[in-house]
């Protein structure tokens, strides 16, 4: 079982919180992950690509634009087929999801995975609470000095902190999570993790 250190506001220890080895200590599956992570971004395209498809979809007349014979020219049907200018587009590109589904179990076990991989790397931070003046950029650059984390940081919450949130939606690469919305790609992408040992218990709740 992980045993990680509880720090206060000033990034002093100040004791020790058990974590579940059921969650924070489990082999990684990296095949998982990718699959994952896959999913997140494929749930992020827009798929809304669109061209004419038929000839329902087109304004226009429909008279035939000349007689079937004896003119010398092609014959032809409608001013609207496929090789004129301005007529439909073939086999072309319709809205579309591009989302596929991934079985709970998997999702779980690539989530622990992530945190597993944090823990070991040392990039979870365990503080007593996160507390700031007010909803101020400046409150979270200085908690984040105290707490010596200068790159991308991730404040996972298990209740809405307001206050924090305002306070570091202008700051780049900087987040605030709650755990229901606990996902990978966050997880790897960030520097650091940040969270309380209320937090922990309530991702053990989750993933367990």
């Amino acid at each position: 079982m992980p045993v990680l250190d509880l720090l206060d506001l000033s990034n002093q220890k100040i004791g020790t919180v058990e974590a579940s080895a059921e969650v924070f200590d489990v082999a990684i599956k990296e095949d998982l992950v990718h699959q994952y992570v896959r999913l997140q971004l494929a749930s992020r395209r827009g798929g809304n690509a669109c061209t004419i498809a038929n000839k329902g979809d087109l304004h226009g007349s429909g008279k035939k634009p000349w007689r079937q014979k004896g003119t010398g020219r092609a014959r032809s049907g409608t001013t609207r087929s496929p090789i004129w200018r301005g007529g439909m587009t073939v086999f072309g590109p319709t809205p579309r999801s591009f989302e596929f589904k991934m079985n709970k179990k998997a999702r779980k076990i690539a989530l622990r995975s992530a945190l597993t991989d944090q823990v070991r790397e040392n990039r979870l931070s365990v503080v007593e609470k996160i507390e700031i003046d007010g909803p101020k950029t400046r409150s979270a650059l200085e908690l984040m000095k105290r707490l010596e984390s200068s790159g991308k940081t991730l404040f996972i919450l298990n209740e809405v902190n307001r206050d924090l949130e305002l306070a570091v939606r202008n700051l780049r690469g900087v987040k605030t999570l709650l755990v229901e919305g606990l996902n990978v790609i966050d997880i790897l992408h960030h520097d650091k993790i940040v969270c309380t040992p209320e937090t922990l218990k309530k991702i053990e709740e989750r993933l367990s």
